[in-house]
């Protein structure tokens, strides 16, 4: 019987390590899959491996938790040495799964990498650990595969797997009812990310623009997505002196993108998000000054933004750290709103994006890829 170990990271790996199980099981129901992950994948039906949950080096404070994650790091080694897999998947979460790639490698294992690092944003030079490392990398956007091979690299595109998570139609009508919005009424949805740090920093930006952009054109509604990671406490402090009237609407992020007719979005997943629905936006991307500039030092693309570097071109407007103003969000909200000519190239532009990202299924294509290379 073929055995699989899958090791993911943060929150997102668990998910995507959980469709992933579920497709392989649903393949070949002989193969036993074991993971190092979350809630997610046990629900899934992967067998965890006991006193080793998922290792996400996020928020790790004081010296007892060094320790802690220390131990973790010894004990994940020693299952990749001592265990017979026929196969170890990694799953996002580069950082330490590069590092366990080698492990594994190193200890004759076949190793695959299913949401492959961002090599092509920055630190280029990882691609030839992965040449050494991993035997196949499995990737959901449509340029990695290009940059993968030319480097010698065996690697599939699977198409991207929000596909599978969001709807292939919503009926807006239907949700503008369910939010009690009026039907002509033009509607902005700010989502302001799913970390609280970005959230503390941007949605006073969104709020001091959506007042603003109320007073100029007064029948403006506004919604505001509220990731499940965000706290009700923080979210309440930052609106409890808001200028502008505006309604939360809790863990339906693809809803509100549906309803409205305007985005604003902090840069991430999100973006390719309203792509896929088809809602044109503006990308805004703000942190602490020493970090936007360690990361403008190792950043090696044009855009921020996956839906620019998707299409290879600016199809929607990136507002970086001292562009991201109020001015300037304004201005190009109204620009928006009231441009029709504007509004409509970039649906036609988000659609061609769309197309690009593949059919729904990524879950099933990687996991025929993972099962040929169990077998290889």
């Amino acid at each position: 019987m073929p055995r699989i170990l899958l090791v993911t990271g943060e929150a997102s790996g668990d998910l995507h390590g959980a469709h992933l199980a579920a497709a392989i099981v649903a393949q070949d129901p002989t193969v036993e899959v074991v993971g190092i992950g979350g809630a997610a994948m046990r629900a899934a039906g992967v067998t965890l491996i006991p006193n080793v949950p998922q290792l996400d080096v996020m928020g790790l404070i004081g010296l007892s938790a060094v320790r802690t994650w220390i131990g973790r790091l010894r004990a994940v080694r020693r299952i990749l040495r001592s265990e017979p897999w026929d196969l170890v998947v990694f799953i996002d979460n580069p950082g330490l799964n590069l590092h366990f790639a080698r492990v594994a490698k190193a200890a004759g294992r076949r190793v695959l990498y299913y949401i492959a690092p961002q090599v092509w944003a920055w630190r280029p030079g990882r691609m030839k650990w992965i040449r050494r490392r991993v035997d196949h990398v499995v990737v959901i956007l449509p340029f990695e595969a290009r940059l993968y091979e030319r480097a010698g690299v065996r690697c599939t595109f699977v198409g991207h797997p929000l596909l599978d998570s969001v709807a292939p139609h919503y009926d807006k009508t239907a949700l503008r009812r369910r939010y009690q919005l009026p039907e002509s009424a033009p509607v902005v949805g700010l989502l302001p990310g799913s970390r609280a740090a970005e959230v503390t920093m941007l949605l006073p930006l969104l709020l001091e623009t959506a007042a603003q952009t109320a007073a100029r054109e007064p029948a403006t509604q506004f919604l505001v997505a509220q990731a499940a990671s965000i706290d009700d406490h923080l979210l309440n402090r930052l609106l409890e002196d808001s200028p502008v009237r505006v309604q939360i609407v809790k863990d339906q992020a693809s809803e509100v993108m549906a309803a409205s007719d305007l985005l604003v979005v902090a840069s991430g997943t999100a973006t390719l998000q309203a792509a896929v629905i088809g809602t044109p936006m503006i990308l805004v991307y703000k942190t602490t000054l020493p970090t936007y500039w360690f990361a403008r030092l190792l950043i090696r693309v044009k855009w921020i933004g996956l839906v620019n570097l998707v299409a290879g071109r600016t199809i929607v407007p990136e507002l970086i750290q001292d562009e991201a103003n109020a001015e300037r969000l304004i201005g190009e909200v109204r620009h928006l709103l009231n441009d029709r000519e504007a509004y409509n190239r970039m649906k036609d532009g988000l659609r061609e994006v769309r197309h690009a990202l593949g059919e729904p299924g990524a879950s099933r294509r990687a996991a025929r890829v993972v099962l040929e290379e169990c077998r290889a």
